[in-house]
């Protein structure tokens, strides 16, 4: 009780019915199909590569999570919801590849499958976000900090024709937009940006220092 007391000065559950809490887990799912299926098919020649650049990095995923998660009744239904939206998304972007296109990727099908499994984790975590006090900012900057950090990587992406090169500075504007969108419409006051922002920044000053993100994936970011 002490904990959950303690959870309760920062976000307080909000009522739902069974129904409500359906229709929440089910939305989730569809948003999973349909982002799985537009991610495998701007997966192909004469698709603007931005799109598939996107597409296969964290970034937009982690960003859709947030929103998932701390717009949800509870941190119970945010994790379940987000663990079906990547279940749902995984299952149809790999249905489509090895039944479709008659290819399967170990290593990759591994290295999202474990993002799926950890992911209820991180969104029971993210509800917070959506807060008071020190703490939901704290857990609202390791988002926008996963954003700023890869966004700022990919001034290295890989592009598949070099051609495409100067879309890199569009792609990293897009990464910008999405920290910013998660920095002013989450946070209950808007003072927490005075917060927020300069944690994020150190934050990603230290993992792109020290390329956390490279150690921890090894390049298997990117191949979704």
């Amino acid at each position: 009780m002490g904990i959950h007391n303690e959870l309760s000065q920062i976000r307080v559950e909000n009522q739902s019915t069974t129904k409500q809490k359906a229709f929440s887990i089910v939305s989730a799912i569809t948003i999973g199909v349909i982002l799985g299926l537009a991610a495998k098919l701007v997966d192909a020649q004469g698709i603007n590569p931005i799109f598939d650049d996107i597409g296969g990095r964290l970034g937009i995923w982690i960003f859709v999570s947030t929103l998932l998660a701390v717009f949800s009744y509870s941190p119970k239904l945010a994790a379940v919801k987000v663990f079906f939206f990547f279940l749902s998304l995984l299952t149809v972007y790999y249905l489509y590849t090895v039944f479709i296109l008659h290819f399967v990727s170990i290593r990759e099908i591994v290295f999202w499958g474990m993002c799926a499994v950890v992911s209820p984790v991180c969104a029971y975590v993210m509800w917070y976000a959506r807060g008071n006090g020190t703490v939901s900012s704290l857990v609202l900057s390791l988002s926008i900090t996963a954003l700023l950090s890869e966004g700022y990587q990919l001034r290295d992406a890989y592009l598949p024709e070099h051609t495409h090169y100067y879309l890199i500075p569009i792609l990293m504007g897009i990464y910008l937009i999405m920290a910013i969108v998660l920095l002013f419409i989450i946070p209950t006051s808007r003072l927490k940006f005075l917060i927020i922002l300069p944690i994020s920044i150190l934050l990603s000053f230290i993992i792109i220092y020290f390329n956390v993100l490279g150690r921890l994936f090894g390049g298997l970011n990117g191949v979704l």
